[in-house]
């Protein structure tokens, strides 16, 4: 049996902050790390509340997509981590504007206490690539 691992990087997404890749491929599904809102660009936490917040953790999981050739769009499996749940509502309303094209993938919402570089929002997939 074959195992074919590969890991995805992109240069639109913030580079990982610890020991792990930013995607990996094997097959056709890729496994993509948790991005946080952090600029590319700037390396700088998005201003802004919850919903930018999602926003940009979403463009940032695009960016990793596109890099192996997949769209964020076609996602199975998203897990959204959040530290200010009062607040789940701003998500959802900027988590459904990204996914208004289709059939939304399958999610699971977890409140957390604390997530990396002080961020309110983390947000994980898994894509099923073409």
């Amino acid at each position: 049996m074959s195992f074919e691992r590969e890991a995805i990087s992109s240069d639109g997404a913030p580079p990982a902050v610890g020991p792990y890749s930013q995607a990996i491929r094997h097959g056709s599904y890729l496994f993509c790390s948790g991005q946080v809102p952090l600029d590319p660009e700037s390396g700088e936490k998005v201003t802004g509340g919850v919903a930018q917040q999602t926003t940009r953790c979403l463009q940032n999981l695009e960016a990793v997509c596109a890099a192996a050739g997949c769209s964020l769009g076609d996602a199975v499996k998203v897990t959204v981590y959040t530290t200010q749940l009062g607040e789940f509502a701003e998500i959802n309303r900027a988590y459904a504007e990204y996914f208004a094209d289709g059939a939304p993938p399958a999610r699971v919402a977890v409140g957390a206490s604390e997530l990396p570089l002080g961020v309110e929002v983390e947000i994980d997939a898994i894509v099923a690539c073409r």
